[in-house]
């Protein structure tokens, strides 16, 4: 995912330093060695107060499976909610900010919801996306200070647009769509951020009502396939190639996300997930 050099390989690096030209620019790599891989919170909204007007997300309970599956193979500590609202939602969120992640690689936060217009539903109500990323940027987080912070969103514009498709059986020959998302796309949130949003503007977000979205499930089968070999954006785009392949009723998703990483990742040395060789 993010990557480290092995010690003697980190001894290599310092020496070609050495004997390179003063002044060039020699890229960083994340430290991925702490005692810990990170806290990674799943906010899971299927159902929604009457008073918010929005469907029901059939098929949500597995994308939170699913991802809780890859990332505790990936060393993550998983804490999953469901149907939160808004206050509670919030006090989980300033919770993990305020804790110590000094020992921690990395930190990752995923919303399953609705949302619309740079914010994410909770049971409830809207929650400004700009006021969650605020809460782990270096000043008032400053123990991820470095450190990745990877935000995913699959959050679809419930009442008016949404795309659920229901899985066909042998008996059936027509599928259920629905169109699911709008683009919620935000402003980058800060230095050693990642974005990760489940359609980009102009394209619609499909999901199978009984297996999850089509951007979870891709992204959990890439992470599955290649999470030992490709590093997370490079995962990411692999994910946008084969989620434009598909097309349904003449319509496409494309996911984006938007990288504030400072550092870079070695492509020859992989972080191994817990009890895993390589």
């Amino acid at each position: 995912l993010f990557c480290h050099r092995s010690s003697e390989t980190q001894s290599t690096t310092m020496e070609n330093r050495e004997d390179s030209p003063a002044g060039s620019d020699q890229p960083e790599m994340y430290k991925m060695d702490h005692k810990r891989r990170g806290l990674a919170l799943i906010f899971n909204q299927q159902n929604f107060s009457h008073e918010l007007d929005m469907k029901t997300r059939f098929g949500t309970a597995a994308d939170k499976a699913n991802l809780t599956e890859r990332f505790k193979e990936l060393g993550f500590k998983v804490k999953g909610y469901d149907n939160l609202k808004k206050k509670d939602m919030l006090h989980k969120i300033r919770k993990a900010a305020k804790a110590n992640h000094a020992d921690a690689d990395c930190f990752a936060c995923v919303f399953l919801s609705h949302g619309e217009n740079g914010h994410v539903y909770a049971f409830d109500d809207k929650i400004d996306i700009k006021e969650v990323t605020s809460l782990f940027r270096g000043d008032k987080c400053r123990s991820l200070v470095g450190k990745p912070k990877i935000f995913i969103f699959q959050a679809c514009r419930g009442k008016d647009r949404e795309i659920g498709v229901t899985p066909m059986t042998a008996d059936d020959s027509d599928t259920e769509v629905v169109e699911d998302a709008a683009m919620i796309y935000t402003l980058p949130a800060g230095a050693d951020f990642l974005m990760c949003y489940s359609v980009a503007e102009g394209f619609v977000s499909f999901r199978n009502t009984k297996d999850g979205t089509y951007y979870i499930q891709k992204l959990c089968m890439t992470l599955q396939e290649h999470g030992l070999t490709l590093e997370f954006t490079e995962l990411l785009t692999l994910v946008n190639m084969k989620l434009s392949e598909l097309c349904l009723q003449g319509k496409k998703q494309m996911p984006c996300f938007s990288s504030m990483l400072t550092k870079i990742n070695d492509s020859d040395y992989r972080l191994p997930c817990p009890g895993v060789s390589s």
